[in-house]
């Protein structure tokens, strides 16, 4: 069965997925960029037998790859950004697949600053565009002509909604900023749940302190510079910062007043909602 690491672009998904690969997937909670293998992009190439030709095409395919990721009966950690909708007649995820999932949420505010950077966009203006737009979707550019990678966003209001107002199967939700604020509870939290859904119960406390310190974000950001990091992207040939400002990202000093206000307006009753 499967378990879905789900949240809208540049939200944490990555720092969440370098937790729990290095909690359940390396023996001592020591965390290494090679162990990111194990929770792949879903959808991606991988999971198809041919190419998908168009944009929105891969739902047509959901199912059928999906009941094939959990042919062995094993646990799959899967990353998204999908929304949890439904394309073509076609629902994203269902019950008969999915075990549980974890949907990470971050201030929207700052979230602006980490787009602009990731896709080289030229103003604020067109980040705050990309993210209200309610038919947004993104694919893996440096594959042209498939569209494997299609992943439907929507806005990004409308993403956190699809997915944790489910009630499909359970879906845990966590604050980007709980994690900066108390990683290591938080952190607990994540794995408890997991250890849940899986029939167990007991943290293995030791493994979770190391996990925890070994994904700081200075950690990770440094071994991007070392070593690099595949997800990071080029824009206009150049490699971009996949971890840019992490802790640094404060919207309140990164962001003009008027992108603030628009954004505020925009997001009134979310930034309510999350206490944001």
């Amino acid at each position: 069965m499967i378990i879905w690491i789900a949240s809208y672009p540049k939200s944490g998904n990555t720092w969440v997925r370098s937790l729990i690969s290095s909690y359940f997937f390396s023996k001592t909670g020591n965390f290494d960029f090679s162990l990111l293998k194990n929770i792949s992009l879903y959808p991606g190439p991988k999971y198809f037998n041919t190419k998908i030709r168009k944009p929105g095409e891969v739902s047509l395919f959901w199912e059928m790859s999906q009941k094939n990721i959990i042919e062995n009966q094993r646990i799959t950690f899967l990353k998204t950004h999908n929304a949890l909708v439904a394309l073509n007649n076609r629902n994203f995820t269902t019950e008969k697949t999915t075990l549980g999932a974890i949907y990470i949420i971050r201030d929207p505010r700052n979230i602006l600053s980490s787009l602009k950077n990731h896709y080289g966009f030229k103003d604020y203006n067109e980040a705050l565009e990309f993210m209200t737009n309610k038919k947004k979707y993104i694919w893996d550019v440096r594959k042209e002509k498939d569209f494997s990678g299609f992943q439907f966003l929507g806005s990004w209001s409308d993403h956190y909604k699809t997915w944790i107002e489910n009630t499909k199967f359970k879906t845990l939700l966590l604050k980007y900023e709980d994690l900066e604020n108390d990683c290591y509870s938080t952190s607990h939290k994540l794995i408890k749940y997991i250890l849940l859904l899986n029939g167990k119960n007991k943290v293995d406390e030791k493994k979770l302190f190391k996990s925890v310190e070994t994904t700081k974000f200075d950690i990770l950001k440094k071994k991007e510079k070392e070593t690099g990091f595949d997800e990071s992207i080029k824009v206009n040939n150049i490699n971009k910062s996949f971890f840019f400002l992490g802790p640094e990202n404060k919207w309140k000093n990164k962001l003009p007043k008027e992108i603030i206000s628009k954004a505020e307006k925009e997001f009134e009753d979310d930034l309510n909602y999350f206490n944001y």
